[in-house]
């Protein structure tokens, strides 16, 4: 893989990731770089899940990406909420 898949890859990862915190409840907290590693986590956790299915970009499966993004998305939104609550007391 060289500079250039890897950048494709993270930018698609992201994209996914942008498509998945519109698609649940809540949001990623951080910017562009929290959302490429949430994309690359949700690629993973849906390639898992799911195997290969859909079309590919850049080497990733654009469904499980956002499906296993949608989940990651959710659960960070779960726990930054839950520690915000937490420091709120």
């Amino acid at each position: 893989m060289g500079i250039l898949s890897f950048i494709l890859f993270l930018i698609v990862a992201a994209a996914c990731a942008w498509i998945a915190e519109r698609l649940v409840p809540g949001a990623i907290p951080g910017g562009f770089l929290t959302s490429a590693i949430v994309g690359i986590i949700g690629a993973w956790v849906g390639g898992s899940m799911i195997g290969h299915v859909g079309p590919d970009l850049a080497g990733v499966s654009l469904i499980p990406c956002i499906l296993g993004s949608a989940i990651c998305v959710f659960l960070s939104a779960l726990l930054s909420r839950g520690f915000n609550r937490r420091g709120a007391i």
